[in-house]
């Protein structure tokens, strides 16, 4: 396998990248990393899909092994999109399948919507396609949670101190039952925390996966789904915060869209059934390239 690895010039600053390849003739795929502020740290297994096809991985701006400007007003999805067309042009990538994960659905649809060349399939891993939908589902989990966990969450939140202890510990909990269910906690997504950029999540998402504050709140692109007319599937752990109910309703909207839901997952099935969650994703890949 050969390892390439770099920086692209985007608006705002330098991105990482990285190339894993076999010398496979098959479409690359390249993966919209979580977030935002976070990094490709916890998806890095995912360059065993190389033993098919490339596999191109990288850090947006702000995060990760990227540069962190100061700039806040670089911190818009717009300007994410802008990049993602950057770096293709930069790689010189002609066609390409692309694979989103949670934020990285979000701007997966952004992208595909503004009509660019060479798509050949999306995969929308745990998606979160309509921000106001996603408030709602969130609502509904933290109504599962433990009494004690709400009250914490709901007080912190309704007195501006969602910076405190207390919360931070709250929204572990929810981490817990919908987001990694992995017990012990992996030891290396710990590693990684500093690759994370909290100041473009709040900019952008809020101070918790649950209580929606930035400039993505009204973000929602159901409307359009129908407009996409690549192979889709979509994806989400059972016990996922995109929750199966959604993901199916999204994909039901999309021409080519196909389902699938990891009966032993949360929010990362690609940690928590990793044998299971590249199964699934090699499966669709290889019927892409053999019917498209």
């Amino acid at each position: 396998m050969t390892l390439n690895e770099g920086f692209i010039d985007v608006t705002g600053g330098k991105v990482w990248y990285q190339v894993h390849d076999t010398d496979t003739n098959r479409t690359p795929v390249i993966v919209l990393h979580g977030g935002p502020g976070s990094s490709h740290y916890s998806m890095q297994g995912l360059q065993i899909l190389a033993e098919d096809r490339p596999v191109i991985f990288y850090d947006q701006l702000g995060c990760g092994k990227s540069d962190r400007p100061t700039d806040t007003s670089l911190w818009k999805i717009d300007r994410y999109v802008e990049e993602l067309g950057q770096i293709r042009e930069a790689l010189s990538l002609d066609k390409y399948h692309i694979l989103g994960h949670s934020w990285g659905t979000t701007l997966a649809a952004a992208y595909y919507l503004s009509k660019p060349e060479g798509v050949k399939s999306i995969i929308f891993s745990s998606p979160c396609l309509s921000a106001p939908l996603w408030a709602e589902d969130q609502d509904r989990n933290r109504k599962l949670l433990p009494l004690d966990v709400q009250q914490t969450l709901k007080r912190c939140e309704e007195n501006g101190t969602t910076e405190t202890e207390e919360y931070k510990k709250a929204t572990a909990v929810f981490n817990k039952h919908f987001v990694c269910r992995l017990d012990p906690y992996p030891e290396f997504l710990k590693k990684g925390a500093h690759y994370r950029n909290p100041e473009v999540y709040n900019i952008m998402w809020g101070p918790s996966e649950f209580h929606v504050t930035g400039n993505l709140k009204d973000f929602d692109c159901t409307s359009q789904l129908n407009e996409i007319h690549v192979p889709t599937i979509y994806t989400c752990g059972r016990y996922d915060e995109a929750t199966p109910k959604s993901t199916k309703h999204f994909s039901e909207l999309t021409p080519k869209g196909k389902f699938h839901v990891f009966e032993n997952s949360a929010h990362m099935p690609y940690l928590e059934e990793p044998e299971e969650y590249l199964r699934v994703i090699r499966s669709f890949l290889k019927y892409v390239d053999l019917n498209n």
